[in-house]
């Protein structure tokens, strides 16, 4: 389906950056202010957390990207450090949660296009709404990686201009005691809340890892992978935070938790109904951009599963992307999309990022045990074991409901792994080399 990688194909870290942060400024900030409205505007403590959190992993992958500039994704990086049987568990996962976490995505955009067609807010349509968007995006990305990559860029040129109006509606509309009043609709502390939003939240920060998924197609590795997880975090964090207070500070907790589209809601609410029309259209656009962007990584992590001998190599066993790869996921999205149905979208989307959440906190925390095996250097160390237990603190307060598959998840994949042991060379680590 794509041609083999030449180099004048391959992402510099300019457009890997924007894809970096495309495929982080999606879904999460357009539709998880309604999930934490039960939290309440103290969220903006877990946005806060969770960027630490998230730069902390940027600089896991930059050092990893140095470290082991030709590994072939996440998958290669836990394998280098910690062998095998945690590459294919890492492998397996990844790719997992980047195919329920599109699911997400499609329902975010089904969420805002239903500001336009309320008739999507009924389950059925929805669902056919959601498995429209899934193989619009597999379409895409069959035509090429860079197609996908420019697409999700775009998209997130276009899905920033509507968050600038949001975050302007929400600065000339704040209102301190509407923020206050929705500090903790449930009277929990802030050593309650906040721990048990942080899975939910940290689905926001999801794609730090993107350029070290992509390093195959990135043209400078070592050096570019660091620039554009890095860049792409910081970005996000800024927006997330301001865009967080805007929303509470305008609309009301408990309306806020109704709501399929609510910075759409807030915009209409300040500066009328035709700009919030407009919102909600960039918000479609730029979902959809981000749908592209992570169907792409899910292809790619199957690739690289299967190069290693994790998957069949009918899913690309050498640089070429079959197309069998990308549709075999299309199906596997619509299945998921049909099964996880809810009453609301909205809930709906709070188990699917849940799940998706810990999962992908799972492969962080392994990607960060294996920087600090690999490491030689002791700054390199710190910045592993720090992400070692941020990752395993947010997996440990995450709510048993998206405990338990994950649970289940790596239980299967381990009796798979003993019952047929795939085979595969594993890639030899240059002793000399040490992270900086």
């Amino acid at each position: 389906m794509t041609d083999i990688i030449e180099d004048r194909h391959k992402l510099g870290w300019g457009l890997a950056a924007l894809v970096v942060a495309g495929n982080m400024i999606g879904s999460g900030v357009y539709l998880l202010p309604a999930t934490l409205a039960p939290v309440g505007s103290s969220s903006v403590v877990g946005w806060g957390v969770a960027a630490l959190g998230a730069v902390t992993l940027a600089l896991v992958f930059a050092a990893l990207g140095r470290l082991q500039p030709d590994a072939d994704g996440l998958s290669g990086f836990a394998e280098r450090g910690l062998g095998r049987f945690f590459g294919f568990q890492t492998a397996l996962a990844f790719w997992t949660a980047c195919l329920v976490g599109n699911v997400a995505i499609a329902v975010a955009a089904t969420g805002y296009l239903g500001f336009f067609f309320p008739a999507l807010k009924e389950p059925v349509a929805a669902t056919f709404c959601n498995l429209g968007l899934i193989w619009l995006t597999t379409g895409a990305y069959i035509l090429g990686a860079r197609a996908a990559s420019r697409f999700a860029a775009l998209a997130l040129v276009i899905g920033l201009v509507p968050l600038v109006i949001a975050v302007a509606a929400g600065i000339s509309a704040f209102n301190g005691e509407t923020f206050a009043a929705s500090w903790s609709p449930s009277g929990k502390s802030l050593a309650e809340s906040v721990p048990a939003s942080l899975a939910l939240i940290f689905w926001a920060f999801l794609g730090v890892e993107t350029a070290a998924v992509l390093s195959a197609r990135v043209r400078n590795p070592a050096r570019d992978v660091g620039r554009a997880s890095i860049a792409g975090v910081l970005l996000a964090s800024a927006i997330y935070v301001a865009a967080s207070v805007a929303v509470f500070g305008v609309i009301p907790a408990g309306v806020l938790v109704e709501s399929s589209s609510p910075y759409a809601d807030l915009t209409a609410r300040v500066f009328g109904a035709s700009i919030g029309a407009a919102v909600a259209a960039c918000a479609v656009i730029k979902a959809v951009g981000t749908l592209s962007g992570w169907v792409m990584l899910g292809g790619e992590t199957a690739r690289a599963a299967a190069r290693s001998g994790y998957l069949p190599s009918g899913f690309g066993a050498g640089e070429r992307t079959p197309v069998a790869n990308p549709l075999l996921g299309g199906a596997i999205m619509s299945v998921v999309a049909v099964i996880s149905g809810q009453p609301t979208l909205g809930g709906q989307f709070g188990m699917l990022v849940g799940v998706t959440s810990v999962l992908s906190l799972v492969v962080y925390g392994l990607c960060s045990a294996s920087l600090f095996r690999l490491a030689r250097w002791t700054r390199a160390r710190f910045i592993a074991a720090l992400g070692l237990v941020f990752t395993t603190a947010a997996v440990v307060a995450a709510a048993p409901g998206y405990i338990l598959p994950t649970a289940i998840f790596f239980g299967v994949t381990t009796g798979a792994w003993f019952a047929f042991k795939p085979g595969g060379a594993t890639m030899p680590v240059d002793p000399t080399t040490g992270a900086h």
